[in-house]
Parts: structure tokens; sequence; C-alpha cells
């Protein structure tokens, strides 16, 4: 199983719906997945179409993280259901959020999101509340990807996404402050791995919302290109005019009609894949200083 947290120092950057676009490739992609909610903001439990009975959600999993027993709180996703009315053989849904087809079966379940772990988004976490998703996560038995979606800053909650997390992903737009802000988190991931993970590793960066028309945002790309190497992943992903839609009506991109969703459902299935694929390939810290424009 590999646990990766979706980060990004600056809000607005379009990181849950990079969460939301990954995890809808592996439904497609039949990987068993996860995604852990832990944006207070909610917004993933939001787009993932979940509803919750009476389980708890992943603020209340984390107070009790020993006896929280994360099987039995987790919601499928409404997108299981989705595919399984859009004929994905001879689907049967399950309470679990599983798809079967054949022998193949698809998981795509939420630990929700609420308010209530914003008690934890502080800077002052020990070491003991950092384990507090790692021990929730020791429940996780059902899958080979749980996705993180962590609050845009580097207060407690992300510090302990990373403490869970075998790998981050970092999500950009090719403008100058945010990639200003994705320097900076990445000598956050170093230093954070010196202290409290030495196994943690950057999965790589995620180029979003880029704009082939704009002249900053070509500029942007060819300096994190210059400044991280290797660790920015491809395909970039493309400004989506009716994203916002797609998100409200809690479809998966690709559910939605449209050569438009239909291109960017693609684009995902690559990147997860070579996200899955992205090794340790370059220092949490080998960034190259760079003169911002």
């Amino acid at each position: 199983m590999q646990v990766v947290s979706i980060s990004s120092l600056k809000g607005g950057v379009g990181k849950t719906s990079v969460t939301t676009g990954l995890a809808s490739a592996a439904l497609a992609a039949g990987i068993p997945t996860l995604v852990v909610d832990l944006d207070p903001h909610a917004d993933a439990s939001t787009a993932l179409g979940v509803s919750p009975d009476d389980q708890l959600d992943i603020g209340r999993m984390l107070r009790s993280p020993r006896r929280a027993h994360l099987a039995d709180n987790v919601v499928p996703s409404g997108w299981v259901e989705h595919a399984r009315i859009n004929g994905r053989g001879n689907a049967n849904g399950s309470a679990n959020g599983r798809i079967q087809s054949g022998a193949a079966t698809s998981v795509l379940d939420v630990a929700v999101g609420s308010a209530y772990t914003g008690i934890y988004d502080r800077p002052d976490l020990g070491r003991r509340d950092l384990r507090r998703l790692s021990t929730v996560l020791a429940g996780a038995t059902n899958y080979e990807l749980v996705l993180v979606d962590c609050p845009p800053s580097l207060n407690g909650l992300t510090r302990m996404a990373w403490s869970a997390s075998d790998k981050v992903t970092l999500v950009a737009e090719p403008g100058l402050f945010s990639v200003a802000g994705t320097e900076r988190t990445m000598r956050a991931i170093q230093l954070f791995r010196q202290e409290f993970a030495p196994k943690l590793s950057p999965a790589g960066i995620v180029a979003n919302r880029v704009r082939s028309s704009s002249a900053e945002h070509t500029f942007r790309l060819s300096e994190m290109e210059s400044m991280f190497g290797q660790l920015l992943l491809s395909p970039h992903i493309p400004e989506q005019a009716n994203w916002q839609q797609i998100q409200g009506a809690a479809h998966s991109i690709h559910h939605w009609p449209g050569d438009s969703a239909k291109n960017a459902a693609g684009l995902f299935d690559a990147l997860l894949q070579n996200l899955l694929n992205q090794g340790s390939v370059a220092p949490a810290g080998a960034v190259r200083d760079r003169s911002l424009r």
C-alpha cells in the first residue's frame, strides 16, 4: 500500500482537484483506493459524493486513533454507483464501495473530512500527535493506494499526513507566488524527513491549471523544470473550464461527458501512473537556486 499526501503551501492552486482527479483515475484503473480528507474545509468529501450515516469523520477518528476502527467508518464514494450505472460490465455495487465486474473489483472509499480536524492544525504538535493518522491508517488493509488531501499550510495536519505517508506530491500553478511556495515546501519536506520521517520521499510536483496561451505560464514552467528537474511530473494539467461544474455535480472526471473531460481523464490516468512509478529521483532538498523574474 502506498500512502501519498497531496500538499501545497498556497491555497487556490487546485490541490483538491488534483486529489479527486487522481482518485478518479484510480477508480477507472481498478486500484483499491482510500481518500483521506484531512482539509477542514472537506471539499474532497463533497466532490467525491459521500453520504455518511453514523460513521465517524476523520477528525473524530484522529481524536481516538487506537479505537477508531477505520474500516467501520469509511464511506464509499458516490462515484462507485455512477460507474455502475454507466455500465462497467455487469457491475454490482455494495455497501463498502466496491464494484464487482467479473474478477475485477473497484474500491473508492473516503475518510470523511470535517471542521473538527482543525483542532490539530496548529504548529506545535508533538511527536505523539503527529502519529495519530499513522495509527488510524494501520487499519487500512484493503487498499493499494491512500491519497491524503492536506490543508494548504505547513501546520499540524499537513505534518501529521507527512508522518503517515510514503510520498508527498506537491501541486503548483505556474505563477510567481505558487512556484516560490513550492520551493519553500520542498525545503520543509527535507527538514521534516531529517527530524521525523527519514523514509518520506517526494513523489513529484504537479503543474496544475496550466494555460498554454499564457507567456507567464510558459516562463514559469521553464523555471520549474530548471529548479525541480525530474521532480516536475508529466503531464501538466491544463485549466479545465467546467471543473467546478463537475465537482459541484459530485461526478468523477472519467464519467463526465464531452471531449474536454475525456482528454482531462487521460491526463490524470498518465499522471497517476507516473506518480506511482516515481521513485525518490532527487533528495527533497535538491532544489536549485533561482532568480524570480
